[in-house]
C-alpha cells in the first residue's frame, strides 16, 4: 500500500509539473516570425489578392474584346461596331463633329463559296478587309456586320465627300481578282452612305446606309 501511495504521489507531482509547463507555454509570447495575423501577413495577403484581381480583370477584358471581335478578320463584329458607332454619335452630338457611315456588301461572294468552298470565300473576305483598310484613316473604323456585309465609320466627311469615298471603296474591291482551281474570279462591292450629324441615331443610320446600299446594288446589277 505504501509503494502504491508513493507511486501515486510521484505521478501526481509529474502531472502537476506537466500542467504547469503547458500553462507557462500558453502564456509565453509566440516567436515574432511565426505569429499569425502580423502586418507582414496582411501585406502578403493584400498583394496576393491584388495579383488575383489583376489577372481576373485582364481575363474579363480579354473576353470582352473577343466578344466584340470577328475571329476570322480580326476587326469589330456587329456588336463591337455598334458599340463604337454609339460612342461616336455621342461624341458628334456633344462636340458638333461630323461623320459618315458606309455600309458595303461584297458582290458575288455566294457563287465563289458555292463553286470553290468557304475557304475560298474566307480568302476573299480577308483581301476585301485588307484593301478597305488601305483606303481609310487610322481614326476611321471598319466592322463586319455579318456574312459579306461591312460597315465603315468615317470621320469629318461632307455628304459629297462621303459619296465619293464610297465610290472609291467600291472601285478598290472591284479591282481584286483571285485564282481558284485555275479559274480567275473577281469580287465586287456595293456601298450605301448615311451622314452622321447632331440628330443621328445608330439604328436609324444603319438602316439608312443599308437601304442605300441595296439601291446601289440593284443599280450595279442593272449596269452590268
Amino acid at each position: 500500500m505504501k509503494k502504491k501511495t508513493r507511486a501515486a504521489a510521484v505521478g501526481t507531482a509529474k502531472n502537476r509539473k506537466t500542467g504547469a509547463a503547458r500553462k507557462a507555454a500558453l502564456r509565453a509570447p509566440a516567436s515574432p516570425s511565426r505569429r499569425p495575423g502580423t502586418p507582414d501577413d496582411a501585406k502578403l495577403a493584400i498583394r496576393r489578392l491584388r495579383n488575383q484581381l489583376a489577372k481576373a480583370q485582364a481575363r474579363i477584358e480579354e473576353l470582352q474584346a473577343s466578344a466584340d471581335t470577328d475571329f476570322l478578320l480580326d476587326i469589330p463584329n456587329r456588336r463591337g461596331f455598334e458599340r463604337e458607332l454609339n460612342r461616336s454619335i455621342a461624341y458628334i452630338k456633344r462636340y458638333h463633329a461630323s461623320g459618315a457611315l458606309v455600309v458595303l456588301d461584297v458582290d458575288r461572294l455566294k457563287p465563289i463559296n458555292d463553286a470553290f468552298g468557304h475557304a475560298a470565300g474566307d480568302e476573299v473576305l480577308k483581301a476585301v478587309v485588307a484593301v478597305l483598310l488601305r483606303q481609310i484613316r487610322s481614326s476611321d473604323v471598319i466592322g463586319r456586320l455579318g456574312g459579306d456585309e461591312f460597315a465603315l465609320l468615317l470621320w469629318n466627311l461632307s455628304e459629297t465627300d462621303a459619296s465619293a469615298k464610297a465610290a472609291l471603296l467600291e472601285q478598290a474591291v472591284d479591282g481584286l481578282s483571285f485564282v481558284f482551281r485555275g479559274r480567275t474570279v473577281a469580287a465586287g462591292a456595293s456601298a450605301g452612305v448615311a451622314i452622321l450629324g447632331p440628330h443621328a441615331e445608330a439604328g436609324r443610320a444603319l438602316e439608312e446606309a443599308d437601304s442605300a446600299m441595296y439601291v446601289r446594288k440593284a443599280q450595279r446589277r442593272h449596269e452590268g
